[in-house]
């Protein structure tokens, strides 16, 4: 996995924000505009971004890709424009309401399964490390790093509560035909709306 600069990762949230703020005044605009001022970002990594209100971190919108669609720079747009505009458990993000919430961008290593089964999983899961995915035929939830410190959760906790992400019973991480994965990101993230950007690093539990 690439490590960014700060100054990269500032490059990525401001145009994660700037894409959003383009759609806002026009839904059709080219979104190529934007592309080319993080063009230099050709690696292929998975990206989230996510939306929090400033006063209350409460959870305003998050969408990504697991694995890279295309490069970074353009994947940044577009997971940028379905965190605010996409996300069904949201309704879109109004103009006035933009500036009231942070933006966060994720950058995920490729993910690496689980070869234990088990309770013995929880093992390979260190809270402030390790993302989790669950994948079970049509079933499939994501859960970033950050979240599982956010809420202080075990490595027991965190699995269970990707299972609910995925739709599945919260035990479900422990059948044997289930597939979980764990991968790592680098975060950055506005430290106010529209203002600095800083770098999240995580004490790994």
């Amino acid at each position: 996995m690439k490590f960014y600069t700060l100054e990269e990762g500032s490059e990525l949230v401001k145009a994660a924000r700037a894409s959003i703020e383009l759609f806002i005044k026009n839904p059709h605009f080219d979104r190529s505009v934007v592309e080319q001022s993080i063009q230099k970002f050709k690696d292929s990594h998975g990206v989230f971004v996510t939306l929090n209100y400033y006063q209350t971190s409460a959870l305003r919108g998050c969408v990504g890709f697991i694995n890279p669609v295309s490069y970074v720079g353009k994947d940044i747009v577009d997971a940028a424009l379905a965190a605010a505009f996409e996300d069904p458990r949201f309704v879109p993000v109004s103009s006035a309401e933009l500036n009231e919430l942070i933006v966060e961008v994720s950058i995920l290593s490729n993910p690496v399964e689980l070869k234990k089964k088990g309770r013995a999983r929880v093992r390979d899961i260190k809270i402030g490390r390790d993302g989790t995915i669950i994948q079970y035929g049509v079933y499939s939830g994501l859960l970033l790093p950050i979240v599982a410190v956010e809420q202080h959760w075990n490595p027991k906790t965190f699995l269970e509560e990707t299972c609910v992400k995925a739709g599945l019973p919260r035990e479900y991480w422990l059948q044997p035909n289930v597939k979980i994965y764990k991968f790592e990101t680098q975060v950055f993230k506005e430290e106010e709306p529209n203002g600095s950007v800083t770098e999240v690093k995580l004490e790994i539990q």
